[in-house]
C-alpha cells in the first residue's frame, strides 16, 4: 500500500523529457523560437537561476528547464486535489487512498536588458522576448495536459490538475515561467514486513 521508492523520480524524469520534446517541436515549426534548452533536469528543492544564456555553443537552446518537487500529501478519491485529513494509523501502514505530488516546472530564458551604455531594451527587443515567452507558455502548458495521463499505465490513466501558470523575471538577465501541476501518486510499494501489494 505505500508508494513505490521510485515513483518520484520516475514520474519527474518522464515530465523534463515530455516538456523538452514539445520546446523542441515546437522550435521547429516556428521560426526564431529557441528549443529546449541543453541545461534541463530535476532539481532538488527551488530551482537556481544558474544560466539563461546557451552555456553548449551556438546549436542548443539557451536557458533554463527545470523540474522540482514543491510538496507531497495525502489526498481522497473523492476529494482530490484537496489535502486529506483522515487520521492514519489505524490500519498498519496504509496511506491515504490518493498520495498527490505537487510539481513545478520552470523554464528560463535570456531577458533584454540594458546596453553598455545604460540604455534600456529597445520595443523591438522587448517584443521579441513577449513572443518566445507566450510561445513558451502554451508549449509548457499543453505538453503537460497531453503527456501527463500516459505516465501512467492504467485503464484511466494518472489523474491530475493543472495549476497556476505565472511570469518570474525579468531578473539577472533571465525571464521565464513556472507552471505548477498537482499529480496523483499510484499506492503500490510494499509496507515493512508486509508481503502484500495493493492493486
Amino acid at each position: 500500500m505505500a508508494l513505490d521508492p521510485l515513483a518520484i523520480r520516475d514520474l519527474t524524469e518522464a515530465v523534463v523529457g515530455c516538456v523538452c520534446a514539445a520546446l523542441a517541436r515546437t522550435a521547429e515549426e516556428i521560426e526564431g523560437q529557441p528549443g529546449c534548452p541543453c541545461r534541463a533536469c530535476v532539481v532538488p528543492g527551488t530551482p537556481a537561476w544558474d544560466s539563461c544564456d546557451d552555456p553548449c555553443g551556438d546549436d542548443a537552446g539557451g536557458g533554463q528547464l527545470s523540474v522540482s518537487v514543491a510538496r507531497i500529501y495525502g489526498s481522497s478519491d473523492a476529494d482530490f486535489p484537496n489535502e486529506s485529513r483522515i487520521v492514519q494509523g489505524v490500519r498498519g501502514c496504509a496511506p491515504p487512498p490518493i498520495t498527490a505530488l505537487e510539481l513545478v516546472v520552470t523554464l528560463l530564458r535570456c531577458a533584454p536588458t540594458f546596453t553598455e551604455d545604460g540604455c534600456p531594451p529597445t520595443c523591438e527587443e522587448l517584443n521579441a522576448s513577449a513572443q518566445v515567452l507566450h510561445i513558451d507558455m502554451v508549449t509548457v502548458f499543453n505538453a503537460l495536459l497531453c503527456c501527463l495521463p500516459g505516465t501512467q499505465q492504467t485503464r484511466r490513466g494518472r489523474r491530475f490538475v493543472m495549476g497556476q501558470q505565472k511570469t518570474i523575471g525579468p531578473e539577472g538577465g533571465c525571464v521565464g515561467l513556472e507552471q505548477r501541476v498537482i499529480v496523483a501518486l499510484p499506492g503500490c510499494g510494499k509496507c515493512p514486513d508486509d508481503g502484500e501489494e495493493s492493486p
